[in-house]
């Protein structure tokens, strides 16, 4: 655990900055819960796939293949279920809809969790920026896909990040393919903010249902995320870790805290750090930016 992990006191939920995924599933029977999660074969999102079956959830594991998929469920103790769903390339996405579609399952979450990050140049896909298009668009395609299947009591969390902060002028609806100007931070903070509009504008469309749609921020965490960085933020990490950095085990507490937790059922429409409501930037609060990336959103997955 961090220093700064050991200083930072618990938030209302009586969770905070250094709580483990395992800590808040502790006290909890998930048995008959179906879950979810993407990105299940690596960092916080097997962490997540593991703390979820280890308390009796059935676990959907969704990888970008299936070999990942099917790798990373035999790992787990518990049922967990593998799943190939490549974001960024739609058929993979509609063929995991189909998929579940056609179990006799009922969701109780869906952990929208995997997601690419500062990639140094760019590159474009189906006329798309890569990160917009996996991390935006590909969960905004699996989720609407799936809302037949949620539960009536079920939630969505999607996994973003306090980087949606770098987004400079918030989502470039001129520039979606980055042809324009492309900065790898400024890209991974548009898809990050995006995050956000999306559970925001989910939330609202719930209103008036039991279901419930959040965002979070997981904290700094040195993962497999970070493979695209400059060598030289290994060596800031390095040094970082002791002070502030994040486990594993700790990023992954808030989308654990979110999907399963009583108190988090309670809670939508908001902005998650540390196992607690948190604020982001004053952007991400915008109904009406909210609404037209849905309207656009809708547009682009049906041109694809």
């Amino acid at each position: 655990m961090s220093l700064y992990a050991m200083l930072k006191p618990k938030g209302p939920s009586g969770f905070g900055y250094g709580s483990t995924a395992d800590d808040v599933v502790r006290e909890l029977d998930l048995s008959g819960r179906s879950i979810l999660i993407t990105g299940c074969n690596s960092g916080i999102g097997a962490e997540a796939m593991r703390a979820f079956a280890a308390r009796g959830a059935t676990v959907f594991g969704a990888a970008r293949t299936l070999a990942k998929a099917q790798e990373a469920c035999a790992a787990v103790r518990g049922t967990a279920v593998a799943l190939e769903c490549e974001l960024s390339e739609p058929s993979s996405v509609r063929a995991c809809v189909a998929s579940l579609t056609a179990r006799d399952v009922s969701l109780s979450a869906i952990v929208c969790n995997a997601g690419i990050m500062a990639l140094p140049k760019l590159t474009v896909k189906h006329g798309y920026e890569l990160q917009f298009l996996t991390n935006h668009i590909g969960h905004f395609l699996l989720v609407t896909g799936l809302l037949p299947k949620l539960a009536p009591e079920g939630r969505v969390v999607v996994v973003s990040s306090d980087a949606h902060r770098a987004a400079k002028g918030g989502i470039q609806f001129d520039n979606l393919d980055g042809q324009k100007g492309y900065s790898g931070w400024n890209a991974y903070g548009q898809s990050k903010l995006a995050n956000i509009l999306f559970a925001k504008q989910l939330a609202k469309r719930f209103e008036g249902t039991a279901r419930v749609a959040n965002a979070l921020h997981p904290g700094v965490i040195a993962t497999n995320l970070d493979r695209h960085m400059n060598p030289l933020v290994g060596v800031a990490y390095a040094v970082a870790k002791p002070i502030a950095l994040k486990t594993i085990p700790q990023g992954a507490a808030t989308e654990v805290w979110a999907a399963v937790h009583p108190d988090a059922a309670r809670i939508s429409g908001e902005y998650l750090s540390d196992c607690n409501v948190a604020q982001p930037r004053r952007l991400a609060n915008d109904p009406g930016l909210a609404e037209r990336l849905w309207s656009k959103s809708e547009e682009i997955v049906a041109s694809l």
